[in-house]
């Protein structure tokens, strides 16, 4: 499993992306170091080698798969040890296998485990022996370290897999006990009712509707508007598109204004910043004035309210944030990475209070303003 441990290498200008994990590097004593596994299929054990050139790192023992009682090993900068009585998990093969696997996955193929719950839908749709014997080849090619969480089931583990693929009568692994009737049907009806399940789960809906928009994103691109316009289209979605507002008992030519207005502490510097002929002349005003106390603590607070009056008194500029339906709104901003995007690295904040205002709208209209 890659879950969050994504990292990326550059190659000729191409971001390839990447996982790691935890291993130890035999380079006279052991390292403790992360193994950096790539989607064009190299992977880095200090240093970059092919699949074909990993496979002997592990036959030669640079990447160590079993450890002597004895042995001396370290992790940099952490700490070291000497090993008593180690266990490892692995072998080179499983090692080797996990590792194909996380490659396939990092390109969105089919990793072992997802091939061989194909084989063993295949066969019970075709129950013959030549598609069971298939499926018990793709089963035994999953690494064994991998097996029992094949399925996903932490109760049952691999046990109803590992049944089919052997069918009544058979041994598997090696096991002395042959599989009775009894025990293959309980776990064909397994597989029946994992059918089942998955059939419901795939056709359900979310009790409050869909979990991911159905528009596409919009971005707002940062402008510089100097006054309104009859067709802003998205452009006055932007925090400076000349739009009054009033704030604290003065009006502001937008919310860009309001907002480096209120940031700051001293009263004659709003007065210029409400003069300013646009949103990017109030900020550098803003900057060099002393910060109100505390800001960061409130500013989305003080965001929001100011949206909100931004949309309220201007119905044509409401209707415009309506007509963006359920999109994702991502919002430029070269200054802040709090406030913007910055190409999935900013935290977004004016696109998300934009989509929360947009929600309030929708329910006034539906009224439910008074609810809430």
């Amino acid at each position: 499993m890659i879950g969050k441990r994504i990292t990326y290498r550059t190659a000729d200008g191409i971001r390839v992306r990447g996982t790691w994990r935890h291993a130890f590097i035999r380079n006279g004593d052991y390292f403790l170091t992360d193994l950096f596994i790539y989607a064009d299929g190299l992977v880095d054990c200090w240093g970059l080698v092919t699949l074909e050139e990993f496979e002997e790192k592990l036959r030669t023992g640079w990447v160590a798969t079993a450890l002597p009682d004895g042995a001396r090993a370290s992790a940099h900068d952490l700490a070291s040890w000497k090993f008593g009585e180690p266990r490892m998990w692995h072998t080179p093969e499983q090692l080797l296998g996990e590792v194909r696997d996380t490659i396939d996955q990092l390109n969105g193929r089919p990793d072992s485990t997802e091939r061989c719950l194909a084989a063993a839908d295949a066969f019970l749709a075709d129950r013959t022996e030549e598609k069971r014997a298939a499926a018990r080849d793709a089963y035994l090619a999953i690494p064994e370290t991998s097996r029992r969480y094949a399925l996903g089931d932490m109760d049952n583990k691999d046990w109803p897999l590992r049944v089919l693929v052997t069918g009544p009568g058979g041994c598997l692994d090696g096991r002395p006990q042959p599989v009775t009737q009894e025990a293959y049907d309980r776990a064909v009806a397994y597989f029946e009712e994992r059918a089942e399940w998955a059939a419901a789960r795939a056709s359900r809906v979310p009790a409050d509707g869909p979990e991911t928009a159905v528009a596409p994103a919009i971005h707002l691109y940062q402008s510089y508007p100097h006054r309104p316009s009859e067709s802003p289209g998205t452009d006055a979605l932007r925090n400076d598109y000349p739009a009054p507002v009033e704030a604290d008992g003065a009006t502001y030519p937008s919310v860009a204004h309001a907002y480096w207005a209120l940031s700051t502490a001293g009263a004659r510097v709003r007065t210029s910043i409400a003069a300013a002929d646009r949103g990017a002349a109030a900020r550098a005003l803003a900057v060099e004035a002393p910060r109100r106390e505390g800001w960061e603590q409130v500013r989305t607070a003080v965001m929001t309210a100011l949206l909100r009056a931004k949309f309220a008194h201007h119905p044509d500029l409401a209707e415009i944030l309506l007509a963006t339906g359920d999109a994702t709104l991502v919002y430029d901003d070269a200054d802040s990475a709090y406030w913007g995007d910055r190409g999935g690295r900013g935290r977004n904040w004016a696109g998300r209070l934009l989509e929360l205002v947009r929600s309030e709208l929708h329910a006034a209209r539906a009224g439910l303003g008074q609810v809430i």
